[in-house]
């Protein structure tokens, strides 16, 4: 293990006004959206959409690094250039999603386990030669009726230490996802407890696993109520009680918190950054972002409908207003 470019790359991944773009959606997840829009989805339609937004000027102000999926990092830009190495000479880290999907949890139904440990130490080693310097693995735990089980919890850390132990050991960063989902009728302190628990037990596994917390970033969900409940809380107390749930859960050592934005609106995820940067208090670790659909939804609307400079424009437009929360900067009449 290489503490130091480890530790390196995760610092330049939080750097100062900057986060991290999550553009690592499974072949059936983007060509479910491509659909939804209107365009007939192909590798060649993916690959079209997505050189279109690593194209764009002036994001790697406020993008550091961009998640790929196994199909984009074998692409190449419009010129030939593989998309790798173009993010690089932006002075963009390439990443990777190393995990195979959620199964169902045997015996446990309703609840999932991520797969795709098995072959982990080679696919790392192939991604690292490829020029991705850091990768994610996403776990999901969904709240309902005895939901979710010590089991759950428990298999899902465990999965994601081995992973980070992994990464770690190829030279790639390890993002840690363990992300509670929004689905449900649960209020925010249900959240709070679901989430404290996946938090604790994934860093004493991390612990046992020997992996080096510094050269780690956590992408955890924030502390908001089920979207199917009556008990909505307000923007403040979301920040709040997300950054209470953390201090008491997360090591120090961890060198950055990369929100996930879990169907928040593109407003309500930068809003809710911009608070917890806006607190009059030091946090032990970089508060950042690392955002898919409320950095892009509007740029694949626009680029759907054949406009590539303003999907583009609508890119860097929510980069930009990203970047101004990762220093509390941002406000709401700023948004065009």
């Amino acid at each position: 293990m290489d503490k130091q470019l480890l530790e390196n790359t995760a610092r330049e991944l939080v750097a100062s006004g900057k986060g991290i773009l999550a553009a690592d959606e499974s072949n059936g997840t983007m060509s479910s959206r491509l659909e939804a829009v209107g365009i007939e989805p192909s590798p060649e339609t993916r690959r079209k959409y997505r050189a279109n937004i690593f194209a764009t000027e002036g994001y790697e102000s406020a993008i550091s690094g961009v998640i790929l999926f196994d199909e984009t990092i074998r692409q190449a830009m419009d010129d030939g250039t593989p998309i790798p190495e173009y993010l690089a000479s932006r002075g963009v880290h390439p990443g990777i999603k190393v995990d195979t999907g959620a199964k169902d949890l045997a015996n446990y139904s309703g609840e999932k386990i991520t797969e795709g440990l098995d072959g982990l130490r080679d696919r790392c080693a192939e991604y690292f030669s490829m020029g991705a310097r850091f990768a994610k693995w996403r776990a999901v735990i969904k709240i309902g009726q005895n939901m979710p089980s010590s089991a759950n919890i428990s298999t899902n850390a465990h999965a994601l230490a081995r992973y980070a132990s992994i990464c770690q050991e190829q030279g790639l960063v390890p993002i840690i996802e363990p992300e509670v989902l929004m689905e449900g009728d649960h209020n925010a302190e249900r959240c709070y407890q679901v989430t404290s628990e996946i938090l604790s037990q994934t860093f004493i596994d991390c612990r046992n696993q020997g992996v080096h917390l510094p050269g780690t970033l956590l992408k955890p969900n924030m502390i908001m109520a089920g979207k199917e409940s009556g008990e909505q809380i307000s923007r403040e107390e979301v920040a709040d009680l997300t950054v209470e749930c953390l201090s008491k859960n997360v090591p120090e050592e961890v060198e950055g918190v990369v929100f996930l934005s879990g169907g928040q609106s593109d407003e309500d995820a930068t809003a809710h950054l911009n608070l917890m940067n806006s607190m009059d208090i030091e946090h032990p670790w970089q508060l950042s972002y690392s955002y898919g659909r409320a950095l892009l939804a509007h740029a694949l609307q626009t680029w759907a409908n054949d406009s590539k400079t303003e999907s583009q424009n609508a890119f860097v437009h929510r980069a930009k207003m990203n970047s101004l929360a990762r220093s509390g900067n941002w406000s709401a009449d700023l948004e065009i």
